[in-house]
């Protein structure tokens, strides 16, 4: 009971301080910066996982 209250009394802590760290820029630094690197490996896994799952639900269709 301990360790689950320790727990979330955690995670109370960290989402209440992750705004803070999220929105934080530093002086001088271009705000615009590009997105795309990350969002088009986010696509091609997102992509990749879906068809992984299609094929596992067509051999357990075939058995």
């Amino acid at each position: 009971m301990k360790k689950q209250t320790l727990f979330i009394y955690l995670a109370m802590f960290v989402s209440i301080l992750m705004p803070l760290v999220a929105l934080a820029q530093v002086e001088g630094t271009d705000p615009d910066a590009p997105i795309d690197g990350g969002l088009s490996l986010l696509v091609m896994a997102g992509a990749g996982y879906g068809i992984k799952k299609l094929k596992e639900k067509r051999v357990k269709q075939e058995k």
